[in-house]
């Protein structure tokens, strides 16, 4: 599955998405999965913003080699899913490229359909998105300019969002497969901070795994 992050300028909210997605990946060894951001402002060429790239170490990530893209239909088209930070946005992602309403949605969106209805795949979660209507609104917003609290802040939103629902897909997907973290059980293996990580589930229903905080908490970098 290629899932597609979208935001305002890439360099905080999609890119954290981003690259929190390819460490979930590397750590259970999730090859079909991948991932790539843009913002619809982007601010093209820049690297992730400095609080958004600690951010991104504390939860387990590689902010290294990124630079921002501008969103071009082309990206929309090759994404199983795309996950939008605003509502605002993923009205635009749609405008851009029609077709891809039924896999394009904001994050807390996706997040929220799933854990109500049991849904464990894209097609599963557009088919109870008219049934599961949220009046009001599923929005990630914008550190840019604040302070580190507030990036770590979103740093946990999205991590608390989308982890659970990427192994869920993941699981729906391979229903025969264990998730369990690449160096688990080796004394040897290099140790890196731990990932926000759920059991997904295994069909189209029951309830999205709750995040247990207590033992799940993501690292945190100072801004020290």
């Amino acid at each position: 599955m290629h899932v597609l992050f979208v935001c305002s300028g890439n360099v905080c909210r999609s890119v954290i998405a981003e690259r929190l997605t390819l460490a979930v990946a590397a750590e259970h060894g999730l090859q079909e999965l991948s991932a790539e951001s843009a913002g619809v402002r982007a601010l093209v060429g820049f690297p992730a913003e400095p609080l958004a790239a600690q951010t991104i170490i504390g939860l387990g990530g590689d902010p290294s080699g990124f630079k921002a893209r501008r969103l071009k239909p082309e990206m929309v088209l090759r994404a199983d899913l795309v996950l939008t930070m605003t509502d605002k946005i993923r009205d635009q992602v749609r405008e851009l490229v029609p077709e891809a309403l039924p896999r394009t949605f904001t994050l807390l969106e996706a997040y929220r359909i799933a854990k109500v209805s049991g849904a464990r795949s894209v097609v599963g979660l557009h088919a109870a998105r008219d049934d599961l209507a949220y009046v009001g609104r599923e929005n990630i917003s914008d550190p840019v300019g604040l302070k580190a609290q507030q990036f770590c802040e979103v740093g946990d939103r999205i991590a608390e969002a989308l982890v659970p629902l990427l192994l869920a897909l993941h699981a729906h997907q391979h229903p025969q497969a264990t998730i369990q973290r690449r160096g688990a059980g080796d004394a040897d293996a290099p140790q890196r901070p731990a990932l926000l990580v759920l059991p997904g589930g295994r069909a189209d229903t029951g309830p999205l795994p709750e995040l247990s905080r207590r033992s799940a908490e993501p690292v945190r970098h100072s801004a020290g």
